[in-house]
């Protein structure tokens, strides 16, 4: 497979050396870092066809890193290309640091240690690639972990293609060319020798030469000795440099080691005893001294002689730890220890007091004997190292105890192993035993059965009667299918029974009756019997019980558990119980509760929520209740006596109800009441139930969202002195009493989308954190002096009417994340306000410290009408949520370039996006959910259709004719049967609750590559065609849908119109539901009509004078240093930069005088058109130096082009590592103003069909998308004013444009990271508010073309076209009648503050001008 070529053989000779097997190694020198590519090297070559390309790379990230492209020759190219099975291997240094590959912004231009490049085939062998280089053998390293060295047979490029594979890459091209990406270094990793780990060896072993002296006396004399600190000892030499003589060991385990302050660097090492010896060590440098120092106090400070090797990429034990004898604990986890050599396995009996021993993970294939001949062992650890069998001897270990053997394939244990008689713990879980092994009737010290994740169908109760011993048995995920109980004798000694995650559909275990706790969750279970004699715990959720059987009654029952069954009446025996102290019934089908179960006197927690329950009985007595849950029911009254007769009652959520009143509670003075918690959202309540929260006065959480509140009384809230937490958000307030500000421990106040219209007195709480008073009718702030400096985000987006002056927002500077809306009247943002659809997001944090969730919205990406909506939760980490929402969007633009199949571009998105991770993916990963909306056919005017792709936990609904329609997949173990399989498969390890290795419930993610192959970045894909019956879409992370089913979130969204107070209220909805969690949403509003048109009707207004102002919401986010850039994008919001002053965005967001335009006149709003009905357009262009859109405005009549436009990209002008200064673009530091040339000309075109301009501007460019992806590009802009012609190439526009995604990067980031990015100018030439900062790092998305403005007419309405040009007028005066507009689908979704429409003055000009030509659009310049 070596090419074979003489010339190539030629050169080779000439620029390197050839070794004895004919592979070809260049070794030019390393420091060449300019070259464009290697020296063409060829020749023959050995059998393996192996080429070493010998380069120092720069690191991943800066300018001058080499791409695939420059590091191979054109030659070397088409070796490649000419067969999927060849390929690269990067061979690292054993210097190289696994960190050093990051993308981020440290040290971007250190370079990194030599980096060689083979070129191979699938079927080369590590062998045959060592030969080649003279190497003595190779590693690798998964996900920047542990290094593990290949054996002879394996084959380096194969395991990479493998690697890639198992990812989701399907296509082998596609395989071949990710194969060689510098990026995929922090999954897969080939060192040419192992790499060297300081930190490694320093714990493993530290040893030098020093001088010592032996005792605390001065008799004996300062030598220089050979000390060693290995395991749990220190080991002197007799003599210098040499360990052949007699060796002084010194137990240091309980001993001391001191600092000797009358020699500088010395240490005295004392062992623990009667007979304690002491040894003084000096050493020669400080460094050194604080090494030794610092290892040492570990080892003294044990109460055990334990050695922790784990994780060490160890093949052997160190040859100086078996000088210590008095390790009783050694841990080999996670190591590659092999059975012979030096240090191997086989020497392990050479401990002689060891106890404990762990060699777990460590890929051992075969039960290693040897440790069989350890008989001291007390307990032996070999989980996961893919096990088949355990030999006979295993009858040896006597003494020992505990043996775990999960995650292994064992499917049968030897009879020998019962011969153990003190083996009390044994385990076999995620095994592939069918059965219950027989030798576990001999083992009568067992009392634990651990076999979860086997292979069992079917369980024998008969079967455990001749096991006596075993109390405790857990057979979860062995997809058990029945349990045979037709033994009439009783089984008395079991007491707790685990049958999780199964599939049982009946289960009678009357004849148990010695159970305590049982726990079967997630079956298929129709009917439950159970013994209740000695029953405590009944765990029985997620089935579909109707009725439960439980007899005797159980009086020992406190914990009871029948959640989302269908139960519609609960059993008798429910009420009998005498020591119940928490049931939950949530989600089932009861109309009622009884009324002994609400005034029992055990009861404390009541969870009754989702039910259909229209009244609770009164409470007869005091009763112990602390917690109660009524949620979504049909309660339209609570029981009067209520805050009087559970006293205790610390928690009540009574949402999404009827209620029209509460229960009265005794004056505050008098009152008992011990409530602290009380939601109230989603009822009829008004405002006199304010009156009735008085006596309340522990109250720290209050939440009364959407109810029909016209006030608060002030007088009341005052009261409540220990209030934390208030949302009164979606009401009919006006105002928030001044009375708030009594409440000095208040750190959250919420009360969005109402009608406020004074900004509430709570500046001055010194506790404050969060004010949100989003959609409102805010007109002003009145601030105090100085703001509290815990206030760390203030939303007042959706106030219209809002204006802030440059001292308030200086005020404001110091405040993590402020959102405000943008004033702007740019056509931009008039264009993307008549997009056919707009979205709004929200964000909530809850009780979290920091929000892990983040949003991608880009309205408009590329140059049709496409948009692209993400969202991303990390869970516990908000790191990977930010990654992704800075890159995701770019990274979706290059691959719907490469594919136009939905299925391969969204797939190859998430992959190479869980690539860019780079070591932030290593540990950490996040849930993501992709939303692309984009023609179905190649045809820019082809129907709309949405493809959705998603990993995790994110979702997507689409709401179509008012029922909602599921577009993603939950991928969770638990919600996922195939994914649970797949799991299992791969020998993970789950834990009880249902996490892969404890760490995440989802089995696909994008990061957490550590995990893999368990936990993949491939996603789910579908695409779902839209039409005129779809109104809206609904994305969401996990905490929401838990909290939110699908039709109540249609049903919300429905109800709300504006599509951002849509958002919020479904996240306060899950917030007042019980969500503690971080919760995200993004509500996108969809204006389809029949045919997938994009058209919308133009709207006109007849007012006279001025330009009123458009609100858009918009993202200013704070970043450490950066000023703020604001994007004028439709319903986004932006957070300001702490450091931003005010006279840098005051006259964006504060004052509107200075874009008010009195001198105005009237003009429509633009029509929104589709390729499919192209129509007559507006276009207005601002020149540098006219201020805003003035009196200098001209119209003009576009005329669409029958020619192909072509496809060529224009390069983003403003890259943020581009250091050429763009010809036409002046910067002054902190803003941009463009050159643009004006003509003066007469606008004609002579008759007839200029085909040879078609050919010469259009269609010589080709296409560069071959799968029907065009991207348009060199369009010109026409406006005639004042009698002249001005025309402005589409290039220069775009070179003021950024990529939708990475708009967001030259800005303030937010505290959660949020991006939602700034919409493309089609015909606006602009003054950018700011010069773009550069940027390095995980944050720098890469460039990307931007639309441009141009029409293309499709082929087949070309002569229709035509013909409707010929009749119209060649001069534009004015704007025309308006025409009768078709009803809009639905109006309601127009944004809450919609914009105004363009008046512009009619452009005066002369009275006839000639007709120009409808074939062509063009313009000379």
């Amino acid at each position: 497979m070596a090419m074979e070529d003489q010339a190539g053989g030629t050169a080779a000779a000439a620029a390197g050396e050839r070794d004895d097997s004919g592979a070809c190694v260049d070794r030019q020198p390393d420091a060449v870092l300019h070259r464009v590519g290697p020296v063409h090297v060829g020749g023959r070559g050995g059998r393996s066809g192996i080429r070493v390309l010998k380069r120092n790379m720069k690191r991943a990230g800066s300018r001058g890193c080499m791409t695939r492209k420059s590091r191979f020759g054109s030659r070397e190219r088409d070796w490649l290309k000419s067969d999927t099975r060849r390929g690269c291997v990067c061979l690292y240094g054993a210097a190289a640091d696994p960190q050093l590959t990051t993308t981020g912004p440290q040290a971007s231009s250190t370079p990194q240690p030599d980096l060689q490049l083979v070129l191979c085939s699938t079927s080369t062998t590590a062998e045959e690639m060592c030969a080649q280089r003279d190497g003595r053998g190779l590693f690798v390293q998964l996900h920047g972990d542990l290094v593990r060295r290949l054996e002879p047979t394996e084959r380096p490029l194969q395991m990479l293609y493998d690697y890639l594979a198992a990812m989701g890459y399907a296509d082998p091209v596609r395989v071949q060319q990710e194969a060689a990406n510098s990026d995929l270094s922090c999954l897969i990793r080939f060192y040419g020798e192992r790499p060297v780990n300081a930190d490694q060896q320093e714990r493993t072993l530290l040893k030098g030469v020093f001088s010592v002296r032996k005792g605390k006396t001065q008799l004996h004399k300062w030598a220089e000795r050979q000390v060693i600190l290995c395991g749990t000892c220190l080991i002197v030499a007799s003599v210098k440099d040499s360990l052949t003589g007699k060796m002084h060991i010194l137990p240091l385990v309980g001993g001391k080691v001191e600092e000797v302050k009358r020699r500088q660097h010395c240490l005295m090492f004392s062992s623990a005893g009667s007979q304690a010896q002491t040894y003084f060590v000096n050493f020669d440098t400080l460094a050194d001294y604080q090494r030794w120092h610092r290892q040492a106090s570990k080892v003294v400070s044990q109460t055990i002689s334990l050695v922790d090797l784990s994780c060490y990429s160890l093949e052997a034990v160190p040859e100086y730890l078996f000088y210590s004898q008095d390790v009783t604990h050694l841990n080999l986890r996670h190591n590659f220890m092999s059975l012979g050599g030096p240090g191997g396995l086989l020497h392990l009996p050479r401990f002689s007091q060891l106890k404990s021993l762990n060699l777990s993970h460590n890929r051992l294939g075969v039960f290693p004997e040897c440790v069989c001949e350890i008989l001291t062992l007390t307990e032996l650890c070999l989980s996961c190292n893919n096990l088949h069998a355990v030999p006979a001897q295993i009858g040896n270990l006597q003494s020992l105890q505990t043996l775990s053997l999960d995650g292994n394939r064992l499917s049968s244990l030897p009879n020998e192993l019962g011969g153990l008689s003190q083996l009390s713990s044994l385990g076999l879980s995620f095994n592939d035993f069918n059965h219950v092994p027989a030798v576990l009737e001999r083992l009568s010290a067992v009392d634990k059965l651990a076999m979860a994740g086997n292979q069992v169908v079917c369980l024998e109760v008969c079967a455990l009667l001749r096991m006596s011993h075993l109390k405790h048995i857990d057979l979860r995920l062995n997809g058990l299918r029945c349990v045979k109980s037709e033994s009439p004798e009783a089984v008395t000694q079991l007491t707790h029974l685990d049958l999780r995650d199964n599939c049982l559909d009946s289960l009678d275990l009357a004849s148990v009756r010695s159970l305590e706790t049982l726990h079967c969750q997630r079956n298929q279970l129709r009917a439950l019997t159970v013994g209740g004699a000695a029953l405590h715990k009944l765990h029985a959720g997620n089935n579909r019980l109707s009725a439960v059987s439980v007899f005797p009654v159980p009086n020992q029952l406190t914990h009871l558990d029948l959640s989302q069954n269908l139960l519609e009446r609960l059993p008798d025996w429910v009420c009998d119980c005498r020591k119940v102290e928490t049931l939950d019934v949530t989600h089932n089908l009861l109309t009622e509760l009884p009324s002994r179960l609400l005034n029992s006197l055990s009861l404390r927690k009541l969870l009754a929520g989702n039910n259909r329950l229209q009244r609770l009985p009164d409470l007869l007595d005091h009763v112990p209740l602390e917690v109660l849950d009524l949620q979504h029911n049909k309660l339209g009254e609570l029981p009067e006596s209520l805050f009087f007769k559970a006293l205790n009652l610390k928690h009540l959520n009574a949402s999404a109800n009827n209620l029209e009143s509460i229960p009265p509670i005794g004056q505050s003075d008098d009152s008992l009441s011990t409530l602290q918690e009380l939601y109230l959202t989603g009822n009829n309540l008004n405002e006199n139930c304010g009156a009735l929260l008085v006596g309340h006065h522990n109250l720290r959480v209050l939440h009364m969202a959407y109810n029909q509140l016209l006030s608060f009384p002030a007088s009341k809230l005052s009261k409540l002195e220990l209030l934390e937490e208030l949302n009164l958000s979606g009401n009919k307030l006006k105002s928030i009493p001044s009375t708030v500000s009594s409440c000095k421990r208040l750190h959250t106040l919420i009360a969005h989308s109402n009608h406020i219209t004074v900004f509430p007195e709570i500046l001055n709480l010194p506790e404050i954190k969060l004010v949100d008073l989003s959609c409102n009718e805010l007109t002003g702030i009145q601030l105090p002096e100085s703001l509290p400096p815990s206030l760390q985000e203030l939303d007042l987006t959706g106030n219209g009417s809002l204006m802030l002056e440059h001292k308030t927002l200086n005020l404001f500077s110091h405040i993590t994340t402020l959102k405000l809306d943008q004033k702007s009247t740019t056509t931009a943002d008039l264009q993307n306000a008549s997009a056919p659809w707009s979205h709004g997001y929200c964000e909530m944090s809850g009780q979290r410290n920091k929000l892990c969730v983040s949003m991608l919205a880009i309205d408009r990406l590329g140059d049709s009408v496409e948009a692209c909506y993400g969202i991303f939760d990390g869970d516990r980490n908000e790191e990977v949520p930010r990654l992704l929402q800075c890159t995701m969007g770019d990274v979706l633009c290059e691959e719907v370039q490469h594919s136009s199949i939905d299925s391969v571009y969204m797939s190859n998105t998430f992959l190479t996006s869980h690539r860019k991770l780079g070591m932030a993916g290593q540990k950490l990963g996040a849930s993501a959910l992709l939303c692309y909306i984009h023609h179905e056919s190649s045809e820019p005017g082809g129907f709309l259709s949405v493809t959705v792709a998603n990993v995790g936990t994110c979702q997507a609904v689409l709401c179509r004719d008012g029922r909602p329609v599921s577009l993603s997949k939950v991928y969770s173990l638990e919600n996922c049967t195939e994914e649970m399989e797949r799991v299992k498969l791969g020998k993970a390890i789950i834990t009880e609750d249902n996490k892969v290795s404890g760490v995440t419930c989802c089995s696909r993610l994008l990061g957490c590559s550590y995990l893999s192959p368990w936990v993949l970045p491939k996603p789910w894909v579908h695409t779902e065609p839209l039409s005129s019956q779809d109104d809206f879409l609904i994305l969401g992370n996990r905490a929401l849908f838990e909290r939110v089913s699908y039709q109540e979130a249609v049903c919300t969204v429905q109800a709300v119109r504006d599509p951002r107070a849509a958002a919020k209220k479904l996240c306060t909805l899950a917030q007042s539901y019980g969500c503690k969690d971080n919760i995200g949403a993004v509500v996108v509003a969809l204006n389809i009509a029949e045919d997938s048109c994009t058209c919308e009707p133009p709207v006109y207004t007849t007012e006279p004078r001025g330009l009123p102002h458009v609100t858009f919401p918009v993202s200013m986010t704070p970043a450490p240093s950066d000023t703020a850039t604001l994007s004028s994008t439709s319903g986004v919001v932006s957070e300001f930069n702490s450091e931003t002053s005010a006279s840098e965005v005051g006259s964006e967001a504060g004052s509107t005088a200075s874009d008010e335009h009195p001198n105005a006149g009237a003009a429509p709003r633009p029509e929104r058109r589709c390729s499919l009905h192209p129509g007559t357009t507006l276009c207005v262009i601002m020149v540098p130096g006219s201020v805003g859109l003035g009196s200098h405005m001209g119209l003009f009549q576009r005329q669409p082009s029958s020619a192909t436009f072509s496809s060529n990209h224009s390069d983003n002008g403003l890259d943020s590592d581009d250091e050429t200064p763009l010809e036409g673009v002046i910067s002054n530091g902190s803003k941009l103003e463009v050159e643009v040339d004006i003509h003066c000309c007469a606008f004609q075109l002579r008759p007839g069909t200029s085909e040879s301009l078609k050919d010469s501007d259009f269609e010589k460019g080709g296409s560069d998308y071959p799968n029907g992806k065009m991207r348009r590009q060199n369009s010109v802009v026409v406006s005639a004013t004042n009698g002249c012609l001005l025309a402005v190439c589409g290039r220069e526009i775009a070179d003021l444009k950024k990529s939708p995604s990475a708009s967001c990067l030259f800005g303030k980031k937010p505290s959660n990271g949020s991006v939602v990015a700034s919409e493309d100018s089609h015909n606006l030439i602009e003054v950018a508010l700011e010069a773009p900062k550069k940027k390095s790092g995980y944050f720098t998305a890469p460039a990307q073309q931007d639309p441009e403005d141009q029409l293309i007419v499709p082929p087949c309405l070309e002569q229709e076209v035509r013909e409707q040009l010929k009749g119209q007028s060649p001069l534009v005066s004015g704007p025309s009648a308006p025409p009768t507009p078709p009803p809009l689908k639905d109006a309601g979704w127009d944004q809450s503050h919609p914009p105004p429409p363009l008046t512009p003055n009619p452009a005066p000009g002369p009275g006839v001008i000639p007709i120009i030509k409808p074939e062509v659009y063009d313009t000379a310049l």
